[in-house]
């Protein structure tokens, strides 16, 4: 008997990635909305939730409730209509449960998975007639599925449910489906009741309305003669609902595993062993390579063979006075490597959390508030890293860097960002975020992210300067022509392909979860591909380093950063595909919005990765050439 109040989130479409409020629609409203959206990060994610008409009493069926009835004109009857032409889904919560639509597996398994919220309406046409029409959902059947506790007879809710429509009542309805809408019809679920009812009524009483199709006494919704609620200018919409109540033997701490319900987890599997194929072999090579570099080249040279030989075996030497030459531009490299640190710090920090519970799905907006939040604070080691290189540098304009370093990366981000939210905006959708949250965004980048940068930067200044193993030569050494698979840009896009390949099917669930609206949470997985994605990055840039060094060409810091961070350039290639092959998106603004969030995924992970590779580099080249004396 206690009140269970349902909850509406925004409508949602993987046609157009545009979310908008429930109440854009001409539904039932209550007397009063109020907005629930309680964290950053489900501002952030266009998250609007609102309370609504739906309330339910615990463990009591409903039969059939009458909500309110509307009468569309033609700005409300346009928009139902697009928003069923561009297949909008209506999302529900009841304590804290999304609403779901069960289907059955396309291959006839008899496993059942859910789907997100429901379709707004449909289109079809009537029996003998070519034109096509647009119909409305107006009524729903909820089924909520609660755990007893047999000791104090008190519930839980374990499950909420929206009943689809079955297939076989379709010919007594007297209309045709399209044939999109009659694949969705046989893939849900199928229980014998139906969505879109021309509810009849003789008068209408507005304290007490009364319709023939839907009261307390009404056990089949089908009938012979029912026709399925039109959406057009000047027609009357009653809004109905249903509920029942079903025992479960769902836990309550495992109620979320219907909707996180995993079915392809072998081919997580075999992402990770095709991963570690790549980790073992490149493995293979670097150790052959510090094999033969700190033990063989570097016994021979120690035993002051002569300078011929030494020639004659390895050229990596020969390079010893120009290997630590600062290279052009290294202010700008120290601005990435630090801001590299911090989104490596972020990533790392995240995912522990994640695995550990605190960001599972249940907790909306939670891993969105979580970044933000972490990469505000991690501005410390950003400071601090690129302080500590520049110096090594031995630059002097340490506070021109540290500003470099706060604005650089997070104001590409922001104007990026910037223009993709106008353009939401300028759709009327709810995922444009108010400039309340915009103005909050930027005082924690100024109010806590730039002065823990400049905090770092002080700390990693303060700090004596890195020694350089072996003494620099004053004039620079030639360089000789190089082969051409030498060449920087061939070997720097040759780098970028093992990262990708060794994280891509990975790449492939979490665009998915993003773009077709499902739930991501398996983050065991992601973390282990998170640490070869480490592994392979340093171990593809020691490896190319060293051919590098081997041809006389002491250019490393800037071609160790690119050589890892290339990856991203496969990124956003697979990213395209993905786009063609598996979203159905069609609006330019869409598709701007797609291309507009991948390329700052990409840019992210191109810092994350070259950072990654420069860093390997750095101790693999301190690490030999500190091994060998230097007459």
């Amino acid at each position: 008997g206690d009140p269970l109040y349902v909850k509406v989130n925004k409508l949602s479409s993987t046609k157009t990635q545009l979310p908008y409020d429930f109440y854009y629609l001409k539904y039932c409203k209550p007397s009063k909305i109020v907005n629930n959206a309680e964290n950053l990060g489900e501002v952030l994610r266009g998250d609007r939730i609102e309370n609504s008409v739906y309330t339910f009493e615990m463990r009591e069926d409903q039969p059939c409730k009458i909500v309110c009835r509307q009468k569309l004109d033609a700005d409300s009857a346009k928009n139902f209509k697009e928003k069923i032409d561009d297949e909008y889904r209506v999302n529900m919560i009841l304590d804290n449960l999304p609403v779901a639509v069960r289907r059955q597996r396309r291959d006839g398994s008899q496993s059942t998975t859910y789907e997100h919220g429901f379709r707004v309406g449909f289109k079809g046409n009537y029996a003998g007639s070519k034109e096509e029409k647009y119909f409305i959902n107006n009524h729903l059947s909820f089924r909520v599925m609660f755990h007893r506790d047999t000791e104090t007879d008190a519930a839980r809710i374990v499950g909420f449910e929206r009943l689809a429509f079955l297939g076989s009542g379709l010919s007594s309805i007297g209309y045709r489906l399209s044939s999109d809408q009659l694949t969705y019809v046989i893939i849900v679920h199928c229980v014998a009741l139906v969505n879109s009812i021309n509810h009849e009524y003789k008068e209408w009483d507005e304290k007490n309305p009364q319709v023939t199709t839907c009261n307390k006494d009404t056990k089949n919704l089908i009938q012979g003669s029912t026709v399925p609620q039109e959406v057009d200018a000047g027609k009357e919409v009653v809004f109905t609902y249903d509920v029942t109540f079903k025992e479960s033997d769902i836990k309550w701490a495992s109620r979320w595993d219907t909707y996180l319900l995993m079915n392809d987890d072998q081919i997580h599997w075999f992402s990770i062993i095709n991963s570690l194929m790549i980790v073992l072999f490149l493995s293979g090579m670097v150790a052959m390579i510090m094999m033969r570099t700190l033990y063989k080249d570097i016994a021979n040279y120690n035993q002051l063979e002569t300078q011929d030989e030494a020639q004659e075996e390895t050229g990596w030497k020969l390079v010893h006075g120009d290997v630590f030459r600062a290279p052009i531009n290294y202010g700008l490299l120290c601005v990435y490597v630090g801001t590299g640190v911090q989104i490596f710090a972020m990533s790392l920090v995240t995912m522990i959390f994640a695995l550990l519970g605190f960001l599972s799905p249940s907790n909306r907006g939670g891993l969105m508030t979580a970044m933000v939040l972490l990469w505000v604070f991690m501005g410390i080691f950003a400071g601090y890293s690129s302080s500590r290189l520049y110096k090594m540098f031995k630059g002097t304009e340490w506070k021109r860097i540290t500003l470099k370093t706060a604005f650089m990366f997070p104001g590409i981000l922001f104007a990026i960002f910037f223009v993709l939210n106008a353009l939401i905006w300028g759709e009327q959708s709810s995922g444009a975020v108010p400039f309340g949250t915009m103005f909050a965004l930027v005082c924690l980048w100024f109010g806590i992210s730039v002065p823990l940068v400049f905090v770092g930067s002080y700390l990693g200044f303060k700090k004596p300067a890195i020694e350089d193993p072996v003494k620099t030569n004053k004039i620079p050494r030639q360089i000789l022509e190089q082969a051409w698979y030498m060449k920087p840009i061939f070997s720097i896009l040759i780098g970028g392909i093992l990262p990708f390949g060794a994280v891509f099917i990975e790449l492939f669930f979490i665009l998915t979860s993003i773009w077709l609206n499902q739930f991501y949470y398996i983050f065991g997985f992601l973390f282990i591909v998170f640490v070869i994605l480490i592994i392979t990055c340093a171990e593809i840039t020691i490896v190319l380093c060293y051919f590098q060094l081997c041809s006389e060409d002491y250019h490393w810091w800037w071609r160790s950063y690119l050589t890892a961070g290339s990856s991203a350039l496969y990124l956003f290639l697979y990213s395209i595909f993905y786009f063609f092959t598996k979203l159905e998106i069609t609006k330019l603004v869409s598709g701007i919005l797609y291309f507009g969030y991948m390329v700052i995924v990409s840019y992210a992970f191109f810092v994350l990765t070259g950072t990654i590779g420069f860093y390997a580099c750095f101790w693999f080249v301190r690490k030999i050439y500190s091994s060998v004396k230097i007459d």
